[in-house]
């Protein structure tokens, strides 16, 4: 079952996913695949606020407008969620972002108060102090908070505008610690097209991933979701090149909205695609369009990482829904997305091994290019063999070789060398779990393979 939460932000409790998007929609499920809304329009009836139109009335005020943008929802010590919400005009980063608190996940939630508030033309930002610019000052939106391994409490926030920002909250009200103003800057500025911040720590590589979103959500807004690394959770957040994610942004003499200048930069893990229907394959061909603002979740019980995201399709306008694929840690330590949605091995009707070995990885694939570009091209699947003899042929060549333990490194000379993993997918085209690749280069590249036949 398929559900439609843009911006979908996870949560698990209890054994089942929960994902709170804009709007005021929600889903949960329990094994990722299948989806029941529970919550969605922002009207007295939804569940997840008592009114929520009375009820935050002074945000609405604010912002001008009745309706919320993506949130997240937060569980801290004493078992209470603490759902971060925001409003925004639309036209300009006229904001507001607050905080409610419930029982229970589905709430429903109490209003708090509101932190942080955006777009004070003419009057102080959050520091009381500064004028408002927006060049260089966030639009308080799409807020997540996150837990560091020492147990402090951040909370990432801010789309397009000055770019996005990171403030350190307090553990026991969830409000922000005080004297920060907006926050640290991390990426973004001169109104760039970056949006949907989302960090996720990996106790396998001990880095914090800061995924972001490129471009714009709609159809032809070129979406596609980017990730760079720190050591810490405030940052630096560096892509592989080194380049820190607080130099990217737009350039200020360049019309509204330039994506030139920062597309060269972070790690593009995926954008606009579409498989071909190999031979033997039916059904609509597997593709997305402006797939982004993702959450990103560890279950620590199997050590797999998720991607968690709205995407858009082909040919179908702005029908979007809930997409969750499989992320790995590449050799690099970078995150690599799989080809396909979701689906555990054991859905299969015989034993699947997960393990894909170099005789297995040998065959013809319909390989994907995702580029560095903020485009709304659809990047179609070209046909590759990797050759049992180490030889890449077809419309890409060059070398490959299995590293041992699921881990690829694929040569395609000028085009770059591709540091991935294998895993077995489920090819809903096929109707059957296939050997896929998801590989990165270091100039942040991604390429996706997925097996057709021998």
């Amino acid at each position: 079952m398929d559900a439609s939460v843009h911006d979908p932000s996870v949560i698990k409790v209890d054994g089942t996913f929960y994902v709170f998007g804009s709007h005021l929609a929600a889903a949960k499920s329990t094994d990722l695949m299948n989806w029941t809304k529970i919550a969605d329009g922002v009207n007295a009836a939804n569940p997840l606020f008592n009114n929520v139109v009375t009820s935050l009335a002074d945000t609405f005020a604010w912002a001008q407008v009745t309706d919320l943008w993506a949130p997240d929802v937060v569980k801290l010590a004493d078992g209470k969620f603490y759902h971060y919400y925001c409003a925004c005009k639309g036209d300009s980063p006229r904001s507001a972002l607050g905080l409610a608190v419930a029982d229970k996940v589905e709430g429903p939630y109490v209003n708090k108060q509101i932190l942080l508030k955006s777009g004070n033309w003419g009057g102080p930002g959050e520091d009381g102090v500064t004028i408002y610019d927006a060049l260089t000052m966030p639009n308080v939106v799409d807020p997540n908070t996150f837990f560091d391994q020492q147990g402090k409490l951040w909370m990432i926030y801010g789309s397009y505008s000055g770019g996005i920002f990171i403030l350190e909250m307090d553990t026991s009200t969830g409000l922000q610690k005080p004297g920060q103003g907006y926050g640290k800057h991390l990426i973004g500025g001169n109104h760039s097209r970056i949006e949907g911040a989302y960090v996720l720590y990996s106790p396998q590589s001990k880095y914090y991933y800061m995924f972001t979103s490129f471009g714009g959500l709609d159809a032809n807004g070129a979406y596609n979701m980017r990730v760079s690394r720190s050591l810490n959770p405030d940052g630096p957040y560096l892509d592989a090149k080194g380049n820190d994610m607080a130099n990217v942004k737009s350039n200020p003499a360049l019309p509204l909205f330039d994506d030139a200048t920062i597309a060269p930069f972070g790690q593009k893990i995926m954008g606009n695609h579409q498989f071909a229907l190999a031979a033997g394959e039916t059904g609509t061909p597997l593709g997305y369009v402006s797939p982004g603002h993702n959450s990103a979740y560890y279950e620590p019980s199997t050590g797999q990482y998720f991607l968690i995201f709205h995407t858009r399709f082909p040919g179908t306008g702005e029908l979007h829904q809930i997409r969750v694929h499989e992320m790995f840690i590449n050799a690099d330590g970078w995150p690599v997305v799989a080809p396909f949605r979701y689906a555990p091995l054991s859905k299969n009707a015989t034993t699947l091994s997960a393990e894909v070995t170099a005789a297995d990885a040998a065959g013809t694939y319909k390989m994907i290019n995702h580029g560095k570009d903020i485009s709304t091209t659809i990047k179609a699947s070209q046909e590759v063999v990797l050759a049992a003899n180490g030889t890449v042929s077809g419309s890409a060549s060059g070398t490959w070789k299995h590293d041992g333990s699921n881990k690829i490194t694929i040569s395609l000379g000028a085009t770059g060398t591709f540091v991935g993993v294998l895993s077995r997918q489920w090819n809903t085209n096929a109707s059957a779990f296939v050997v896929t690749w998801t590989a990165q280069s270091v100039d942040g590249v991604s390429i996706w393979g997925a097996r057709t036949g021998n």
